[in-house]
């Protein structure tokens, strides 16, 4: 597999620097390029008990994984274009990626084989419709954006195949795996089922109505056909998600933005009070309910929640970033993380104070609940996809990262990171869990 990965940064590197070479001089095309690449291994830890989806108590090492991506971008017409991003990935996360909720490699959620696997990531069109007396903004080539005059009050339109994170819940302190902080209770509100296939991505649309010092964002797109699922759900009418977002962003002495997050999605996913009821009963269908099979084919699952996240700059070296979210924990995760509460904090300190301004050290602390339904059916014995220890003694999850980035050149850094783990999966019987990681990241 080593071989295989060095091949892939290889080609990678290759084809962008010759597509960067042979770029239109009208600036008609934009070509970026991004690889990831995580090892994380954690301690040996006490555990009274372990089930199927248990992080392993024996010491893990060398859990590696990769994402590399080309994103390509072509100007159509005036506000108009069209973006395409191949992605290549492959590794794998400790335990399987299981056995801790708020898990700590944001990138293996993109995942879905531990040997590389090549996919379009996102495709879609995007255009801006200008409002009335609005001022104009040039933009620079960048990560799916081409060079173009863009109106400062306007409402955008993208539809295709997407990701959610790059419009909603932004945070530009904790948003970001592949160089901030790696636990996937800080990527996003973390209470926040994001509608997304195996790898992070679904399709559909996403409006927005954009005016200078605020935002407002709507969007409807597909959920997966069963939980972390790979294959999305294209029967519209009874399968969907929406997710609606107010943000606002203010300048004065130091900038900092606010944004509400709301959302609402409908599944195949069943109540987990449901599922206990008809075990009891003698029905042993409901044991698929996780992995969509046809003995459960019953639309109508909802499940609803909030998320509020905020930034403020404190200085010109320090930052600070809050997040709090909420789901109504009744119906089963479906997407993203078993997580049904959660309160994250942190700052973001730059490396001016000794002389090496593009360096960052960030530090955070994530606190993660469920609800008291999921709760009993974990202790049943019973098995989300990322979590289970066959039973349950239930205390929050508390997680502790740290991480310091270096850069080492104008497009490669390197960050050691550490992240302490008490109550794994909410299990005061396991852990607490010390996970080490060194992450590399090359980007341009």
């Amino acid at each position: 597999m080593k071989k295989i990965f060095v091949l892939i940064i290889i080609l990678s590197i290759s084809v962008t620097v010759f597509a960067q070479q042979n770029i239109d001089s009208n600036n008609y095309w934009t070509y970026n390029f991004q690889l990831t690449a995580i090892n994380q291994s954690h301690n040996a830890f006490k555990a009274n008990y372990s089930g199927d989806n248990s992080l392993l108590n024996n010491a893990e090492k060398k859990k590696l994984s990769l994402t590399t991506t080309l994103y390509v971008g072509r100007k159509l017409w005036k506000n108009a274009a069209l973006y395409l991003n191949p992605e290549i990935t492959g590794g794998e996360g400790l335990s399987g990626t299981r056995g801790i909720a708020g898990f700590t490699n944001g990138e293996t959620f993109r995942i879905g084989s531990t040997e590389p696997k090549i996919y379009i990531a996102r495709l879609f069109f995007r255009q801006h419709f200008a409002l009335k007396n609005t001022d104009y903004q040039n933009t620079e080539s960048g990560r799916n954006q081409v060079i173009e005059k863009i109106p400062t009050s306007r409402i955008t339109i993208s539809v295709g195949k997407i990701c959610m994170s790059d419009f909603f819940d932004n945070n530009i302190y904790s948003h970001d795996p592949r160089t901030q902080f790696m636990n996937w209770s800080l990527m996003s509100n973390a209470g926040w089922d994001y509608p997304a296939d195996t790898r992070g991505y679904t399709q559909g649309l996403v409006a927005e109505l954009i005016k200078p010092g605020w935002a407002v964002r709507i969007s409807s797109v597909l959920v997966p056909r069963k939980a972390n699922g790979l294959q999305l759900d294209y029967k519209i009418t009874k399968a969907h998600s929406e997710t609606v977002e107010i943000e606002k962003n203010w300048t004065t002495k130091r900038p900092g933005a606010i944004r509400l997050l709301i959302f609402r999605n409908v599944s195949q996913a069943p109540t987990y009070s449901t599922t206990l009821t008809a075990v009891k009963n003698g029905d042993s269908s409901s044991l698929d309910v996780y992995t969509g099979t046809k003995e459960w084919e019953k639309y109508g699952g909802v499940k609803w929640g909030v998320g509020i996240n905020v930034e403020q700059e404190l200085s010109t070296v320090i930052g600070a970033f809050f997040k709090a979210s909420y789901n109504d924990g009744k119906t089963a995760t479906w997407a993203f993380t078993e997580i049904d509460r959660s309160i994250s904090f942190g700052v973001n300190i730059k490396g001016t104070y000794w002389k090496r301004p593009k360096d960052n050290i960030g530090i955070a602390q994530v606190i993660n609940g469920i609800s008291s339904q999921h709760r009993d059916f974990l202790n049943a014995g019973f098995y989300g996809f990322i979590i289970g220890d066959g039973k349950l003694t239930y205390g929050i999850e508390n997680i502790t990262e740290i991480y310091y980035q270096t850069k080492i050149t104008g497009s490669f850094d390197v960050a050691f990171d550490y992240q302490f783990v008490k109550n794994p999966a909410y299990n005061k019987d396991r852990g607490p869990v010390n996970v080490f990681a060194i992450r590399g990241h090359i980007e341009f």
